[in-house]
């Protein structure tokens, strides 16, 4: 794409930053292999790229939700391990075997579903088995999990799984100190210690999110799965910054204004009037709404720079576009308006959307839309980066 272009909204893709925060954060874990996680198209950063970068700073693996995710990256000629976790039934098994790519197995139904894929593809299909170890949500319980040990072995020892992985993952990692980190810790080291136990001889085993690899060193094990913070935001802003973690923001989202006009006092703003001119005054246009991902709950509250300046959304965000009060400034149409990015020239972050729209960061770039294009700079690591 060319960056010089003008555009309406873009999302700004800095790769060197995702490169920087890769190195970083294997820092952290320099006795860990380390998988990125490049799910929901990157949390909103554009998949392919983010793990080609990810891969070029010395990940080793790639890590994705969904099946189709990690299809994606295989037909766009992504090599290496990739891991892909979130199955329901009928799901492209045989797809997955013959990608090689290593599938997570939280219940009894995804084993059966798998070993029948292998059995068709005439290929041993790489499995991890995934332990709830507290989470409450995917993987399997401890009541079950003999259950799905002794089933796991028996399809290995058919030759149809080799089971690469034992993982679970936690619930409050980002909360330092929580007694739930501690207990899912326990969990997942007697749920591992049974499967080994059995016969299970697994390359990896791994628990460690974005918190827990900055933050639980004890949690490490075998490898890390940073998401969020391999981005550039961090995963617990109540303990750090990005820079406090050594990570830097990948994302700069802005916008071209439409319009900047002059009104009188009195004039209501955007639908409903709930934000009504209190004297004369300039209005910008900008052309981003929640059809682009612009959070509507940061209506009268979401943050923008535009000329030098912290505006705030005036009324209320509508599909295509917002306002800002400009205070009687007048810059020209077509000036930039920044929402967000590293903070460097003195704009809102994403984390000042967060607080704004009364949600978390990961929300605030996962959910920019696919209409807004995706400009990747930095694209190539240059001398003396690495």
């Amino acid at each position: 794409m060319n960056e010089t272009a003008a555009h309406r909204v873009r999302a700004e893709i800095d790769l060197a930053a995702l490169r920087a925060n890769v190195r970083s954060l294997r820092a952290h874990a320099p006795d860990a292999a380390f998988m990125a996680v490049v799910k929901a198209d990157a949390y909103g950063h554009g998949m392919v790229p983010c793990a080609r970068a990810a891969l070029e700073a010395g990940a080793t693996w790639v890590g994705t939700a969904t099946p189709e995710e990690a299809l994606a990256l295989r037909a766009a000629g992504v090599e290496g391990r990739l891991m892909c976790w979130l199955w329901t039934p009928g799901g492209p098994w045989r797809e997955g075997v013959e990608a090689d790519l290593d599938m997570s197995v939280s219940g009894m139904w995804a084993l059966t579903e798998v070993t029948a894929a292998a059995r068709e593809a005439g290929r041993t299909a790489r499995v991890q088995l995934k332990a709830d170890t507290g989470l409450g949500r995917n993987g399997c319980t401890p009541a079950d999990w003999p259950e799905l040990v002794a089933a796991a072995l028996r399809a290995e020892a058919e030759g149809l799984v080799r089971v690469t992985g034992l993982w679970s993952h936690f619930a409050c990692a980002d909360e330092p100190g929580h007694p739930s980190i501690a207990a899912q810790l326990t969990v997942f080291r007697e749920m591992v210690a049974y499967a080994e136990g059995q016969g299970v001889r697994p390359e990896v085993r791994h628990i460690a999110n974005s918190p827990g690899t900055l933050t639980l060193p004890e949690t490490h094990f075998d490898l890390v799965r940073p998401g969020i913070a391999m981005y550039g935001i961090s995963p617990s802003p109540e303990v750090g910054t990005p820079a406090d973690f050594g990570l830097r923001p990948v994302m700069t989202l802005s916008a071209s204004l439409a319009l900047v006009k002059h009104v009188p006092a009195g004039l209501g703003v955007s639908y409903g009037h709930h934000y009504v001119t209190s004297g004369e005054t300039t209005l910008g246009l900008v052309p981003a709404g929640y059809g682009d991902g612009i959070p509507r709950h940061a209506s009268g509250t979401g943050p923008v720079l535009v000329a030098g300046k912290w505006r705030t959304v005036a009324g209320r965000v509508a599909m295509d576009q917002f306002v800002v009060d400009l205070g009687g400034d007048e810059p020209p149409a077509g000036a930039e308006a920044v929402l967000f990015g590293p903070g460097d020239r003195g704009e809102p972050t994403a984390e000042d959307w967060a607080r704004a729209a009364g949600t978390i960061a990961y929300e605030i770039v996962t959910r920019v839309g696919s209409r807004v294009p995706r400009v990747f700079v930095n694209e190539r690591t240059q001398p003396g980066e690495m």
